[in-house]
């Protein structure tokens, strides 16, 4: 019975485990990422390359290769990984990156420090009753 109530106790934990917030939130973002991913690459890799390809003539490098003392380098996949990597982080940065930070920039307010003094337009703290440099008494902030 002891067993039981133990094997109980170990589902009840792990059923909060799971369900905490945290938790869900980012498997989500997670698979989210993924299939965004799939999408980016998609774009790299049937528009963005082919573009490369219609104006430098060689859309892959795998071929490229050089030996030494029987030893083959095969340099052109590195060189189709780096580009693709390259075009991917340009392409995440300008469709993804750029336009969350102009959004970010366009909703967030930060809340003043400083506010400006009726009398002798100095900046002074928000939360001063007296400003330092003309020595006026200022209402609360509001």
């Amino acid at each position: 019975m002891a067993n039981i109530t133990c094997v109980n106790d170990w589902v009840t934990e792990f059923k909060a485990f799971l369900l905490r917030g945290n938790l869900v939130d980012t498997a989500v973002g997670i698979v989210i990422g993924l299939a965004f991913a799939a999408v980016i690459s998609s774009l790299v890799a049937d528009l963005v390359t082919p573009l490369i390809a219609a104006i430098f003539g060689k859309p892959d490098f795998a071929s490229l290769s050089f030996t030494i003392n029987s030893s083959v380098f095969h340099y052109g996949a590195f060189l189709n990984a780096l580009i693709s990597f390259v075009l991917v982080a340009i392409v995440l940065f300008f469709v993804v990156v750029k336009p969350v930070n102009a959004m970010r920039a366009r909703r967030e307010s930060p809340d003043p420090t400083t506010r400006e003094c009726p009398e002798c337009l100095s900046e002074i703290p928000v939360e001063a009753h007296r400003c330092a440099f003309c020595t006026t008494e200022l209402s609360a902030a509001s």
